[in-house]
């Protein structure tokens, strides 16, 4: 794993020094190998910081340019499947020569025998890479199927630039740092700032399966050509209705173990030391299962684990992990420990990022990275199997209450957010024990909240976006922002389709890459460890959508046939259990250890003076959470994660001088 800049465009001051800064921002990414690569007659530079994995030898340095002497590529992530690539090559041109073994040099031979575009199609991986074509003089980005590594790309005054993270931008000394409060208002929705923005004006992200072109003569207009799709998951949807699977149960699971099998397989490849991320939940254990099965030793696997009960995941995965007869290593965190981490997350995740479990994923990163250099982990599960709770009751909920009239819900819907968080939590504990397991979860109050708020839905639409949002009118919160709320449609892809599979695309498009792929790359990216998903590998997205629904949705069972595939490898009683959320407890730590933190960041005076939240709505939010009349911690969250980038942007603005 690495990070990568570039820039292109006509400038004054020196070319290697700027391209140099912005490269060494990114580090953290890349803490064994550092290279650039200038064409000053061209007006382009690319740099490259590298996290050694597969070729640790000089022959995998980086920018690399392809045997032909066309491309230059600067490249960040893996593609497994390189070695096919590699034969296809040499059996279509025998004459080719390597010099080393490393899968970008294999990217390159690609890109000069069969075209970017092409070469992208055949390409199964996580990535992210600038390349310059020095035959026409154009520059090329592209990112992965799923959005796995990030990249960002604008202008730094008259130079359009492009990088791993904004950090490396904002080294650039051209670069004007201004927060787009639309974007900003986005981000007070769904806790994270939605691609293609970002938290500063004139900044995108490149959005996942799409690559772009830009040539020196639009630079010098300074303008953003649109991206272009080489690969679209409606594509792959429909694709599945065209062919779906029509074996029985029996059938689906075999078919889906193999393509397990082989997705980890590939992703086991490398020259360092490889290890995986292991909760004890479905996902988590049916990785770790398939890797167990294809290693001649035993598998290092990380746990961490909370002394608060309903944050505690460490004893199942102690059990997943002797059954399986893994390497286990586990730490228990308390919550100095925990608390300690929130005052990195600002430089970490770059821009604002209200996922509260992004404590447990650095936690757990760099628990893993003083043993190993590549953990797998089973992130996507959840999107592609059906696994999230709303998913299973969405279309029993909706057909229930779309019959009474909308004034009627609307009504019922604010008494029943009313009840004071405390007298849901203590009535819940109460009935728990005397309730069937698929009904006993964490965070009772705040399932409770947010079913609450769905009962005033209009229609299905409204529904997902209510079920998603944070702030349910994220305007209200910030100062002059209009917010460029996603118009969450089911869209011909999904016509005649369930909620649960229409909720489960858009959360594919969305929420997996802009949330769940973001938090694991920062986190695991800030302690230079590489993460491998085998869940997100295209024969398994695309297997998984030419299965019937009930295969995956059965009988109120979230990935039905994902957890049959782990039941032949781990026994049912070790996995069956209510899902948790791989969170911390921050409602509890705002009233208590964090309160002095918050405070701080929450005073009324520094509100005011910024300009850019309601103050007194950020106030009254605040008291009532620590008065225990309600709990706002999500919503406070997404307000402190705000205000402590926003503090830390000062400082290095200060510093910069």
């Amino acid at each position: 794993m690495c990070g990568i800049v570039g820039m292109v465009g006509k400038v004054s001051a020196p070319r290697l020094q700027r391209i140099t800064a912005m490269r060494d921002r990114l580090a953290h990414r890349g803490p064994d190998a550092a290279g650039v690569w200038v064409d000053d007659t061209h007006e382009v530079a690319l740099g490259h910081r590298r996290l050694s994995v597969i070729d640790l030898s000089p022959n995998g340095a980086q920018p690399m340019q392809s045997h032909c002497g066309r491309f230059v590529m600067t490249y960040n992530g893996e593609v497994y499947n390189f070695k096919e690539l590699k034969s296809e090559i040499e059996q279509q041109h025998p004459q080719h020569h390597w010099r080393g073994g490393a899968d970008t040099e294999v990217v390159l031979a690609a890109f000069s025998y069969w075209g970017l575009e092409a070469a992208l199609t055949r390409m199964d991986g996580m990535f992210a890479f600038g390349v310059w074509d020095r035959r026409d003089n154009a520059l090329y980005l592209a990112r992965d199927r799923v959005g796995e590594k990030p990249l960002y790309y604008g202008y730094a005054g008259d130079e359009f630039v492009f990088a791993s993270e904004l950090k490396a931008l904002r080294a650039h000394s051209g670069f004007k740092p201004h927060i787009d409060r639309d974007a900003l208002t986005s981000y007070f929705r769904f806790g994270y700032v939605p691609a293609p923005h970002s938290i500063y004006e004139g900044v995108r992200k490149l959005t996942p399966g799409h690559w772009l072109r830009i040539t020196q003569s639009e630079t010098a207009r300074r303008a953003l050509p649109e991206p272009e799709p080489y690969w679209r998951l409606d594509d792959v949807i429909e694709s599945g209705r065209q062919h779906p699977f029509t074996g029985g149960d029996a059938d689906a699971i075999d078919e889906l173990e193999t393509l397990l099998k082989r997705s980890v397989g590939r992703m086991m490849v490398a020259d360092v030391p490889l290890g995986a991320f292991l909760s004890g939940g479905i996902d988590s254990s049916t990785v770790v299962s398939m890797m167990q099965m294809q290693s001649a030793r035993p598998v290092k696997t990380f746990t961490i684990g909370f002394d608060e009960a309903a944050y505690n995941e460490a004893t199942y995965a102690r059990a997943v992990a002797a059954h399986l007869g893994t390497d286990h290593t586990e730490m228990y965190v308390d919550a100095k420990q925990a608390q300690a981490v929130i005052s990195l997350l600002p430089t970490i995740y770059d821009e604002p990022f209200a996922d509260s479990s992004q404590i447990p994923a650095y936690l757990i990163s760099q628990l893993a990275r003083q043993h190993v250099t590549v953990s797998l982990s089973g992130d996507g599960g959840d999107e592609i199997f059906a696994g999230y709770n709303r998913y299973a009751w969405a279309d029993k909920i909706w057909n229930r209450i779309a019959p009474f009239p909308a004034g009627a819900r609307r009504i019922a819907s604010a008494l029943a957010g009313s009840i004071p968080a405390p007298i849901l939590s203590a009535a819940y504990a109460t009935l728990q024990p005397l309730l069937p397991i698929k009904y006993r979860f964490s965070l009772p109050a705040e399932k409770w909240r947010k079913a609450a708020t769905c009962l005033a839905a209009r229609d299905v639409d409204e529904l997902y976006q209510m079920l998603v949002s944070i702030w349910q009118y994220p305007a209200d919160i910030v100062l002059n922002g209009r917010g460029r709320d996603r118009q969450f449609v089911l869209g011909p892809a999904m016509e005649n389709s369930s909620v649960c599979e229409a909720m489960m695309r858009l959360d594919s498009l969305t929420y997996l890459p802009d949330d769940i792929l973001t938090k694991v790359d920062r986190a695991t990216m800030a302690v230079s460890l590489e993460s491998r998903i085998p869940l997100l590998d295209p024969s398994v997205i695309e297997f998984a959508w030419r299965l019937p629904a009930h295969m995956k949705l059965r009988n109120g069972v979230s990935k039905w046939i994902l957890r049959e595939v782990l039941y032949r490898h781990v026994p049912r009683e070790l996995i069956k259990r209510p899902k948790m959320g791989f969170g911390v407890p921050i409602d509890q730590w705002l009233r208590g250890p964090l309160r002095p933190w918050a405070e701080s960041l929450l005073d009324e005076a520094t509100l005011r003076r910024q300009g850019y939240l309601n103050t007194a709505l950020v106030r009254k939010t605040w008291n009532e959470h620590v008065s225990g009349l309600r709990n706002w911690h999500q919503q406070l969250w997404s307000i402190l994660m705000f205000q402590a980038w926003l503090e830390s942007q000062d400082a290095e603005l200060s510093h910069r001088g």
